[in-house]
């Protein structure tokens, strides 16, 4: 129980201090040599295990997100495709934050379509990826949280992107 409040405590000063940039001349120094870029476009390519039905199958998901100037938040939209059974299309909203350089989180509320039930039903997503950087091209695991009311499902994958 300590071990978690105090992981706890440790993420909490972590991102409360990466909030948002720092203003001193060193900081300065550092945001100049290494910023993340303005616009992603991303894909991530995992297995996904559906726990109420416990299969395993196959995702992909498609994101471009924006990130606003001298913040660590960005806002887009994305796409995932689970392509075996239990197959369905999720379109959603993204709202990311980068609390250190390479690492992000994000959440994406959107709308799901189960290829055998034509109704479309709400769905959330919680994402975390950790990147490694190449030019403007990065790699890395990422894992994925998604709800809809029929049953949620836990991705472990591959992210890649291209900053622009």
């Amino acid at each position: 129980m300590i071990k978690i409040q105090l992981l706890s405590i440790i993420l909490s000063i972590l991102i409360s201090y990466n909030l948002y940039p720092n203003t001193t001349k060193d900081s300065v120094k550092y945001n100049d040599r290494h910023s993340h870029s303005e616009n992603e476009l991303g894909i991530a390519i995992s297995p996904a295990y559906f726990i109420k039905e416990n299969v395993l199958t196959y995702a992909v998901h498609v994101h471009y997100t924006r990130f606003i100037s001298n913040t660590k938040f960005g806002l887009g939209v994305s796409y995932e495709r689970i392509v075996l059974s239990p197959k369905h299309n999720t379109y959603g909203l993204v709202f990311a934050y980068m609390p250190i350089d390479n690492l992000s989180f994000t959440l994406s509320p959107g709308i799901t379509y189960e290829d055998n039930n034509p109704k479309s039903l709400l769905a959330f997503h919680f994402e975390t990826t950790y990147e490694i950087e190449f030019e403007s091209f990065h790699i890395g695991p990422s894992i994925e949280f998604a709800y809809d009311p029929n049953d949620y499902h836990l991705s472990l994958g591959i992210h890649f992107g291209y900053g622009f």
